[in-house]
């Protein structure tokens, strides 16, 4: 079986390592990177330390207004799958990459799987959210990393190649944890003490373009009272020099980091604060208290096994759940046992076989 897969921002490549190694035991994969993530930081040092087989198409599209950035790929990912020509295309997660390759693919018939389906935030301002609705109306089999998305999928009257996997990203750091840890000395470069600092990451464009939004999670920063280690996104750097933020001498903004570096900022810290969802994953994943900076989530598991807690950017808010908050619960396995790529591919092959 012939696979086309695509990706095009960083959790997309985290995800992408252990499906494409289980993938090329039995099948041929072909991979389209969008080019969404571009600079070395959020893209090809993703490929060099995950080991991903270098893309055989990179489509360049860069950054832009959503329609811009959609519509580029679109016309420049059309023409690779009429000359590949797939029994499959994968896309997975929520970007604008995962929308246009399931608009490409259902275009031209091909059948389609989508890998993190049914994750919902109930949010309709999130461009996200508008991505992963289409993304799972059009693709022809669902693969979930739990059983929340099943039921949300269910709810929206779909049932059909419905199937709870697990999450890949388990998979990814089940591989590489020990591998970070032995090849990345990011804790000795900023010399930083384990569990005495806090991991901040800032990227939604519902805090990146709302500048009193942004004002106040700087504030929140500046008034936490110990070491914050924020890595900052290239579009976020933007819109904090817009706003000619300046922040306190216990927070250090670094440049964007690589997979290693970031695994093992994640596993030593001692609480983590982000807007991103696969941070909160990846949180829950290492036992680190999670807040996050935002008034919902699609990982509301992470909420109700009570390691991680909904603040938005009330800077008290913020603030009390910063220093009170400590998770007393056990973790239940509800991104599955880190076998989500051997699943996937068993999956696909019976379903292409049915076809």
């Amino acid at each position: 079986m012939k696979v086309l897969s695509i990706v095009g921002a960083r959790p997309e490549f985290i995800q992408s390592m252990p499906v494409s190694r289980a993938l090329r035991l039995e099948h041929q994969e072909v991979t389209v990177h969008t080019g969404q993530h571009y600079d070395y930081l959020m893209s090809q040092k993703f490929f060099d330390e995950l080991n991903i087989p270098a893309p055989d198409y990179n489509l360049e599209v860069g950054s832009g207004l959503h329609a811009h950035q959609t519509a580029e790929i679109l016309m420049r990912l059309e023409p690779v799958m009429l000359n590949e020509k797939p029994d499959l295309v994968i896309i997975r997660g929520d970007t604008n990459s995962t929308l246009a390759g399931a608009l490409v693919a259902s275009k031209l018939m091909i059948p389609m799987a989508h890998i993190e389906a049914g994750e919902r935030s109930f949010d309709r301002s999130m461009p996200e959210e508008i991505n992963r609705l289409v993304a799972d109306r059009l693709a022809d089999i669902h693969f979930c990393a739990s059983q929340t998305a099943v039921h949300n999928l269910a709810q929206e009257g779909i049932s059909t190649n419905v199937n709870w996997v697990g999450d890949v990203m388990l998979d990814a750091m089940q591989v590489m944890r020990s591998i970070a840890h032995d090849n990345s000395n990011i804790l000795e470069r900023l010399k930083l003490i384990p569990k005495k600092y806090t991991l901040v990451t800032v990227h939604r464009a519902a805090n990146t373009d709302n500048s009193q939004r942004l004002r106040q999670i700087v504030a929140a920063l500046n008034s936490a009272g110990e070491r914050v280690v924020f890595p900052i996104h290239p579009r976020t750097r933007q819109a904090l020099e817009s706003i000619g933020a300046h922040f306190a001498g216990h927070v250090e903004a670094i440049e964007p980091v690589g997979y290693y570096d970031m695994l093992v900022l994640e596993d030593n810290a001692r609480l983590i604060a982000t807007d991103s969802g696969g941070v909160q994953r990846e949180a829950y994943f290492l036992s680190v208290p999670c807040i996050t900076l935002r008034d919902e989530t699609e990982w509301t598991e992470t909420v109700t096994a009570g390691w991680n807690r909904l603040v938005g950017v009330d800077v008290d808010t913020i603030l009390h759940a910063w220093h009170n908050f400590k998770p007393n619960s056990e973790q239940p396995p509800i991104f599955g046992k880190g076998n989500a790529a051997e699943k996937i591919v068993s999956l696909l092959s019976s379903y292409h076989l049915a076809e």
